[in-house]
């Protein structure tokens, strides 16, 4: 068999080439990762779009508790009217309870007080999930759908620890850097006798702006044990500045 060799010149444009041809996907590869200063800017300008836009609301939030390894049949339930004022607050009014009447007086009693003071003016401003309040990284790999909707995923870690503030993983819409989900641990215990508490917390589009339909937190404490809450929210009423 004869080996023919190939010219300088030949053997150059085959390497010249090749490079072309890897670099085509390289550069479809960067093109496709967004930017992480870009979507994070984005997540900013939407949560303070809500903010300006929405001055109060109303909805109503379900409250089971269960115990153990039971995620089916509930120990404690309540349901509450909850309004919330830009400038003053959360409150909330009772609609019904049912179950134990302990675990209703220290837990959900405990969350509601807990609520009220993360939203009392002053306090509330720290929790928003902004680059102010928390550090973000943009994860690779691409958008992922979640709930019909692609979403960009990013990491994030408060800069400030507290029990409403969660490390984890945050995942915004794609088309509007609204949020859709947050998945993480509490950056702080709520008490010496409970453990970090697990969060996820599911939102969707009301009026144009993303609010919670479902969350979900669990954790261990040294008089209950392994204890879940989950919350369901609906009916939201919500009022906007004149303006808008």
């Amino acid at each position: 068999m004869r080996i023919v060799k190939a010219s300088p010149i030949l053997r150059l444009q085959l390497a010249v080439f090749g490079l072309a041809l890897l670099s085509v996907p390289a550069a479809r590869a960067q093109a496709s990762q967004p930017d992480e200063a870009a979507v994070i800017r984005a997540i900013d300008v939407a949560v303070k779009a809500r903010l300006d836009a929405i001055v109060g609301y109303t909805v109503t939030e379900h409250f089971a508790v269960f115990r153990g390894s039971d995620e089916t049949h509930p120990v404690a339930e309540r349901t509450v009217k909850t309004s919330y004022q830009r400038g003053k607050g959360k409150s909330y009014t009772i609609l019904s309870d049912s179950g134990s009447e302990l675990i209703r007086k220290l837990v959900l009693d405990a969350i509601l007080d807990s609520e009220k003071r993360i939203n009392t003016p002053g306090v509330t401003d720290h929790s928003y999930i902004v680059s102010e309040n928390y550090q973000m990284k943009l994860k690779p790999g691409g958008p992922q759908p979640v709930d019909g909707r692609d979403c960009y995923v990013l990491s994030i870690s408060p800069r400030a620890k507290a029990p409403n503030m969660i490390v984890g993983t945050l995942w915004v819409d794609t088309r509007d850097e609204s949020i859709v989900q947050l998945q993480g641990t509490t950056s702080k215990s709520v008490s010496v006798f409970t453990g970090p508490t697990k969060v996820m917390r599911q939102y969707a589009m009301v009026d144009g702006f993303s609010q919670a339909t479902h969350a979900s937190g669990a954790s261990t404490s040294f008089l209950f044990g392994p204890t879940t809450v989950t919350i369901d929210y609906s009916g939201y009423q919500i009022q906007f500045r004149p303006s808008h």
